[in-house]
């Protein structure tokens, strides 16, 4: 019993300890970069089902969504690559550095990318990170992705997140 008992207690430590690396990821760009833009996200996270040895589980395809100033004026869009695109054709992709989970389960993650090179232009060109925080949605429901016929089934799932985009001093 003694020995149920320390194996269950060692578990739960690994659990929490885990849990507490999760919330300690950080997905701040360099201190020695500065805001140069702020968009609210509003659009959806395409999820296509997918068939594995270990299961079914969605795969992302991407994003569609609009980019949103402070007014709520769409001034670009934010598309799979991950990339986004300014209504006068300044656009920026993105390559993944750091993520971690959204305070919501419901949500997707929050992110920090970096700028892939050579893909800045206009007035993203001294853009070099992309964090995406304050997520709202986007996380398709695994009840829906359980079986062969779910497989090649897409869905799109509403979502919002705001992107800021950063450049060095």
């Amino acid at each position: 019993m003694r020995i149920l008992a320390a194996s269950l207690m060692a578990a739960a430590v690994s659990v929490l300890t885990l849990s507490a690396q999760q919330i300690d990821i950080v997905i701040d760009p360099p201190a020695s970069a500065h805001a140069v833009l702020q968009a609210k996200g509003d659009g959806v996270q395409i999820y296509t089902c997918s068939g594995f040895h270990e299961g079914f589980k969605w795969i992302l395809n991407g994003p569609n969504a609009k980019l949103l100033d402070a007014s709520g004026k769409v001034i670009g869009s934010h598309f799979t690559g991950p990339a986004w695109k300014l209504a006068d054709g300044s656009q920026v992709q993105g390559e993944l550095i750091a993520s971690k989970p959204a305070p919501d389960l419901n949500s997707v993650a929050w992110l920090l990318l970096r700028a892939k090179a050579g893909t800045a232009t206009g007035a993203l060109a001294n853009v070099e990170f992309i964090r995406r925080t304050e997520t709202h949605g986007g996380v398709a429901a695994a009840s829906e992705c359980q079986s062969s016929q779910d497989v090649g089934k897409t869905i799109q799932i509403p979502y919002t997140a705001i992107y800021t985009f950063y450049a060095a001093k």
